[in-house]
């Protein structure tokens, strides 16, 4: 990697960008670490061939503008499907907003230039690199998606095991672990052993917790999948032919998904708007599901839920077996330009879209208990899942990614979904419009699941809880301090060099 040290101008910034795309392969849907073996390394030799700070963040830019270029080109499939409207915003999506997410790689490169190459560089760049992903959940409300501690979500039980440390630290902790196992191969000899020695342990450590059973919840989920594409609604939407038979479909569905069930404790789930009747107001509607789900204890429905003409909330609805409607939840993390529009571009564009809830909470349920309804992306942020004040038993995540075809971008969001069941110690069940629809247990094993673009039904047992983890006592404090120590250790051990050096001149 030391030719890249030698780099001047635009071949800098294109091997940035060649770094960033190699990044992106390492997350899912594929998966493949070994990769950042390359990547950290080749961007490290960037920012110690870099003149200067600024340099070094402008090359770290372009990596972090790659990266999220390869590993979010699925965003560009959603503003397709409004193209007629905003045909304008098809090229520009996605580049913005690589662009804003680079400027988070951008300033931990930045930072590592101010302290020589050796550990004190990469424990810089890996804290700095782990505080920008905490920012990242706030700055702009908030993207935390593609964490480079993802990459461990293999399939089998060694991705299993490796994401298990997640209970303590989250997935900013395995990020934190894993720039700097991918950073310590420059370090020579010495580097290579702790890197064996960090990741030895840190697999000790997630198949000493796969030891831990959880109890079973004596309830099976029943999930129906309707797979109605997001063209088709809106194109259709507005027809009630349309919508009758969209709605007869997830009938039959969750009857023959009661029918494989053959009894029990049932939750029957429906995806996120999969209900084109606005169910909070249908007492019609509501009944027919009923009926359907019988003798459910609880069916969970993604609809609209209009407060008055004008003001429409993207919500989850629980329907009890009478037809009454039994609890709301009403979706707090809007996405923006997607979901709702900032005030000044309401002003430009003149769309309104939903009103956030309150925020998040737990839904009561007779004969189920506590559950913690999310909607669609609100499982991407870490630490901001669960009441923490009324913790429930698990977690219901109703979504709609037909907006991303069959994209790298469901199998992502899923990704995501998966790390939050092991931070919190709880399982998923996870229900999809288009897929996937899963139900996953505390530990982040996929139990069964319908893939993408598949219409059918899904009938799981729903696995127990586990005491609540390190990680949701503390959510992101946990990472946030190791990052602080990490990056503080880096910064700290070269003022105290440069104070010795400087003794050292004067005597």
């Amino acid at each position: 990697m030391s030719f890249l040290e030698h780099l001047r101008g635009k071949r800098a910034y294109l091997a940035a960008a060649m770094l960033g795309v190699i990044a992106a392969g390492a997350l899912p849907p594929f998966t493949l670490p070994p990769l950042l073996l390359i990547a950290i390394p080749g961007l490290l030799a960037l920012i110690a061939g870099a003149p200067g700070a600024l340099a070094a963040g402008l090359r770290g830019l372009m990596f972090g503008f790659a990266l999220s270029i390869a590993g979010l080109y699925w965003v560009t499939f959603a503003v397709m499907v409004m193209a007629r409207e905003f045909w304008w915003a098809v090229p520009i999506v996605v580049p913005l907003l690589s662009f804003v997410l680079g400027l988070f790689v951008a300033v931990p490169c930045a930072v590592a230039r101010l302290v020589p190459a050796g550990w004190r560089r990469l424990c810089v760049l890996a804290g700095f690199w782990v505080l920008g992903d905490i920012a990242r959940e706030f700055v702009m409300s908030g993207f935390p998606w593609n964490q480079l501690g993802s990459v461990w979500e293999m399939p089998g039980w060694l991705g299993l095991a490796m994401i298990q440390p997640a209970a303590w630290v989250g997935i900013g902790g395995l990020t934190l672990a894993t720039v700097l196992a991918a950073g310590s191969v420059t370090l020579g000899r010495p580097g290579l052993l702790a890197a064996a020695a960090l990741l030895v342990v840190w697999l000790g450590v997630g198949a000493w917790h796969l030891r831990e059973q959880a109890p079973g919840s004596g309830i099976t989920a029943v999930i129906a999948q309707g797979n109605v594409s997001e063209q088709d609604h809106r194109d259709h939407g507005a027809e009630r032919e349309w919508a009758e038979r969209v709605f007869n479909r997830y009938l039959a569905l969750t009857r023959q998904g009661v029918r494989a069930a053959g009894g029990g404790r049932l939750l029957v789930v429906w995806p996120e708007t999969a209900s084109p009747f606005a169910l909070a107001q249908d007492a019609l509607a509501r009944k027919a599901i009923a009926d359907a789900a019988a003798p459910a204890l609880m069916t969970l429905a993604g609809t609209e839920r209009f407060e008055s003409p004008t003001v429409a909330h993207n919500s989850l609805v629980a329907v009890a077996p009478d037809g009454s409607m039994a609890g709301v939840y009403d979706k707090a993390h809007l996405v923006p330009f997607g979901e709702y529009f900032p005030v000044y571009a309401n002003f430009i564009l003149g769309e309104q879209g939903f009103v956030a809830g309150p925020g998040l909470r737990t839904l009561h349920l007779a004969g189920l208990g506590a559950v913690g309804p999310l909607i669609c992306y609100e499982a991407i942020f870490p630490a901001q899942v669960v009441d923490w004040g009324d913790r429930p038993a698990m977690l219901v995540n109703i979504t709609n990614d037909a907006w991303f075809g069959d994209s790298a971008g469901p199998r992502q969001h899923l990704a995501a979904a998966r790390m939050r069941t092991v931070e919190e110690g709880l399982p998923m069940v996870r229900a999809a419009n288009t897929g996937i629809s899963t139900i996953i247990d505390a530990h982040g094993r996929i139990m069964g699941g319908i893939g993408l673009n598949e219409q059918g039904v899904l009938a799981l047992p729903v696995p127990g809880p586990l005491p609540p983890t390190v990680f949701a006592r503390l959510g992101l404090w946990a990472p946030g301090l190791l990052a602080a120590i990490l990056a503080s250790a880096g910064l700290v051990a070269e003022l105290v060099k440069l104070k010795l050096y400087k003794k050292e001149d004067y005597t």
